[in-house]
């Protein structure tokens, strides 16, 4: 198995996906991995260097369709998009940054690992309504261009200058970065 980026492998029992890979080489023809991993079901992230001659085993995740239906006291309420009433919640501090772009009735995916939902996945990019944004005035030549404006989640994202308060927007939610402004 080839340890890159994306990859989920299993430390201690627990599935880890490897966020950063960078390779290093050491003296006399050595070289090590050094990784950040995050844990897919604490959502802890932890830096590990992994040499050559050991050896992992690659965790096996299903993903099945779910739909978010709301937000209460750091839990996050989903059902299953093909059976309502099989419902489950994730804590926010699983979730992560993740929290910042669920709107209600959104479908997502759950992942599970050995039979238990451990954490959610949203789609890369997702339209939201801008509900706050100040004038797009510019100070001068050294300003970029962007200004900081507040979607229908409560997530804040810097856009264009041009961007105002009701227009829809796409985000990617893996770099939470404004893509492009949707037609009305």
């Amino acid at each position: 198995m080839i340890l890159k980026k994306g990859t989920i492998i299993i430390i201690e029992k627990a599935p880890y996906e490897i966020i950063k890979a960078s390779p290093l080489f050491k003296g006399r023809g050595h070289s090590v991995l050094q990784t950040k991993l995050k844990n897919l079901v604490s959502g802890n992230v932890i830096s590990k260097t992994i040499r050559g001659s050991e050896t992992f085993e690659q965790a096996e995740l299903e993903k099945i369709q779910a739909k978010f239906l709301y937000s209460h006291k750091e839990k996050f309420f989903f059902c299953r998009k093909d059976n309502p009433s099989f419902r489950f919640d994730i804590a926010k501090e699983i979730i992560g940054e993740a929290a910042n772009f669920l709107k209600p009735n959104q479908i997502i995916e759950a992942i599970l690992f050995k039979d238990k939902i451990i954490n959610i996945s949203l789609p890369i990019k997702i339209n939201f309504k801008v509900v706050d944004a100040p004038p797009g005035i510019r100070a001068g030549r050294a300003e970029a261009g962007t200004k900081t404006v507040t979607l229908e989640t409560g997530a804040q994202i810097n856009v264009p200058l041009f961007i105002k308060q009701g227009d829809i927007i796409e985000v990617n939610t893996e770099t939470r970065e404004y893509v492009r402004r949707l037609d009305k």
